[in-house]
């Protein structure tokens, strides 16, 4: 079967556009604010950015069209985001920054229509902002899922929601919450759980802090947040009761690669910044270019930077046909979550002294980087979810042969 790399002419032109928008509109605030969005401007840079990526006809392009989005699939999606994720301003601007990316992924696949006129269509139109509301304190929900302690019991005409979370990203002035909860069954047992979807502020919910992280470049923060009686009317269960671990797989994996997307932007500016520095410093009698170990070091980036980009391809692609793709986005979230780390620590050494300065953008993007070796799954859990589906593909092949 042949597979054809190529995009079409109006994606191609949407790349193109995305990378003249952040060029020319985005990343001379970053540079100008160190990529500090708030001290940037906070929510009111977000609706001017918005409102002029929307200008420039770059403005979401995952989002369903019949909501003001492009419509991209995920293969589609992939050089968009790239170029949106050259500035760590860039995913805000162009209302494909997490968590509501995945959000607006997730609502048009599952929400019903009611929902998706309330949650969806503002969200979409960058009217509000959300957060998804899963991680939870030791012993809570976090790595493993199913420890979720967080409780949803029945109330005349609904739910009221208590539980404890944090590293709730962009939950300081997000619109709604979408939330999981317990409904049923005890912490440590895969199944039980319910998303919801609630309005903010309410009562019921309380930001108790900032989670002060190495990122600076989002909006909301990473809370820790609390949920005291939280009512929820049945109207906004999402999807169906006890199967939200199962709606759950909707987001993710679309939600891994589009990290690996963005991320991917950042990766590849920080390599284009070291590779111009090398090829214009000079040093012991000629260009730092032009001497073994750093060549080493570009062609060890240009290595990651591809092996990156196919794995990416490859689980867009599965992702596309309707497959879960676990273990494609399993491999390419942890390969390219630690390349993408090689990439900028290569760069920062390439530039040497330079490399540590706010002369050039490089520690700040490290900084910027370094969480998605843990947000997302850390590299740990995937590689035990990997290696746990090769024994069990061994295992039935071996199963299916003695029974033959």
């Amino acid at each position: 079967m042949a597979v054809d790399l190529r995009y079409d002419d109006e994606v191609q032109k949407t790349i193109a556009a995305t990378e003249a928008f952040v060029a020319d509109v985005v990343l001379p605030l970053e540079d100008e604010f160190a990529g500090d969005f708030e001290k940037a401007g906070g929510e009111h840079l977000r609706i001017e950015l918005q409102e002029k990526a929307k200008a420039a006809g770059v403005f979401a392009p995952h989002a369903p069209v019949e909501y003001g989005g492009l419509g991209l699939n995920m293969s589609d999606r992939a050089p968009v985001f790239e170029a949106g994720g050259r500035s760590v301003f860039g995913p805000i601007a162009l209302n494909i920054g997490a968590p509501d990316e995945g959000n607006v992924h997730m609502l048009a696949h599952i929400a019903s229509p009611a929902q998706k006129e309330q949650f969806l269509a503002p969200l979409a139109h960058g009217d509000v902002r959300s957060a998804f509301a899963m991680t939870e304190p030791e012993p809570g929900a976090g790595s493993d899922p199913s420890a979720l302690t967080t409780a949803a019991t029945r109330v005349p005409g609904g739910w009221s929601i208590t539980g404890h979370k944090w590293f709730i990203t962009g939950a300081d002035g997000a619109g709604f919450f979408i939330i999981m909860a317990r409904t049923s069954g005890s912490p440590g047992e895969s199944g039980g759980a319910t998303m919801f979807l609630a309005p903010a502020p309410d009562d019921g919910i309380e930001i108790v802090r900032h989670m002060g992280t190495t990122d600076r470049a989002g909006l909301g923060g990473h809370c820790e947040i609390r949920f005291r009686e939280l009512f929820v009317p049945d109207e906004n269960v999402l999807g169906e009761v006890d199967e939200g671990f199962r709606y759950a797989q909707v987001r993710l994996g679309p939600a891994r690669m589009t990290h690996v997307m963005r991320w991917l932007g950042v990766a590849v500016r920080a390599h284009e910044v070291a590779v111009d520095y090398v090829a214009r410093r000079r040093a012991f009698g000629g260009r730092l270019g032009d001497l073994g170990m750093i060549q080493q070091m570009v062609a060890d980036n240009e290595i990651d930077l591809a092996a990156s980009r196919a794995l990416l391809v490859k689980a867009c692609h599965e992702l596309d046909l309707g497959r879960h793709a676990s273990n494609e986005t399993s491999i390419a979230k942890t390969f390219a979550a630690e390349a993408y780390s090689r990439v900028v620590d290569r760069a920062i050494q390439m530039c040497g002294g330079s490399g540590v300065t706010d002369d050039l953008p490089l520690a700040r993007l490290q900084a910027e980087l370094r969480p998605f070796r843990i947000y997302d799954g850390a590299s740990e859990v995937h590689r035990w979810a990997i290696a746990k589906r090769a024994v069990g593909r061994a295992a039935k092949k071996q199963q299916s042969q003695a029974a033959q």
